[in-house]
């Protein structure tokens, strides 16, 4: 469903992300772990073509990103970190002009609108302006412009940051039922969070990047016959010591 192959991203002499390389398989969700700064938002806009890469290539759900971008970008439902909405909009008139925008076919609009209402658990609020609602809500709606296309992959940016346990846990939780076997079809997630437990609460696999580059990628079950997921994270993004002692200088 996703194939990176070589990714890279360079501004000048400064190497955001060099030569990544991954594939994501239907139905699978991964997590995709680092520090700040190590890559993992350059690489998600690769893949969802909002960013060129300077080399190599991608493909979602088997259109490549460069030789067939419009029908890729069908294919991906996306959450950036801060939620593409329109706080004067209502949830229901904002979910219905994302559709138009991702080519939902007219007839299809309403019942993609109130699919996407039903499963995120704003039909209650459907009417309700969008900068009236809690940050836990308009994360929701957040989640349902990403959906409302019925895409089979879903790429997904710091999806709970900012929210309380409560809402982090409702946000879990929908995001396992979204990537769920439906109608026949399962959902493939990318899932970009600085939250561990996150982690290993709805992900089956880990990547995990360091500075610029993919260091690890691995069953979470593998990675836990070898300590917790936060031990192998803090030894797979362990500064090499001449880098530390340049940084302390």
């Amino acid at each position: 469903m996703i194939e990176a192959r070589g990714l890279s991203k360079r501004y000048g002499d400064l190497v955001a992300v060099e030569d990544v390389t991954f594939s994501v398989q239907p139905g699978e969700i991964v997590g995709f772990l680092g520090p700040n700064g190590a890559g993992k938002t350059t690489t998600m806009r690769m893949l969802t073509g909002f960013l060129p890469p300077t080399d190599g290539a991608a493909s979602i759900d088997g259109h490549d990103i460069f030789s067939d971008p419009l029908a890729a970008r069908r294919a991906i439902g996306y959450l950036p970190e801060s939620p593409p909405v329109y706080p004067e909009m209502s949830v229901e008139d904002y979910l219905a002009y994302v559709s138009k925008l991702k080519d939902v076919p007219r007839r299809s609009r309403r019942e993609a609108v109130d699919r996407a209402l039903e499963r995120c658990g704003l039909a209650d609020v459907r009417r309700r302006v969008i900068g009236a609602l809690s940050k836990g809500y308009r994360q929701r709606v957040g989640l349902a412009q990403a959906i409302v296309h019925d895409p089979p992959v879903m790429i997904l940016d710091e999806p709970t940051v900012g929210l309380d346990p409560i809402q982090i846990r409702e946000i879990r939780t929908l995001i396992g039922d979204l990537a769920s076997v439906r109608d026949g079809k399962a959902r493939t997630v990318i899932l970009s969070t600085h939250i561990l437990p996150e982690v290993e609460a709805i992900c089956r696999r880990v990547i995990i990047m360091s500075r610029g580059r993919k260091a690890l990628d691995a069953p979470l079950e593998e990675l836990r016959k070898t300590g917790s997921l936060e031990e192998v994270f803090a030894r797979t993004t362990a500064r090499e010591p001449a880098a530390l002692e340049e940084a302390q200088a």
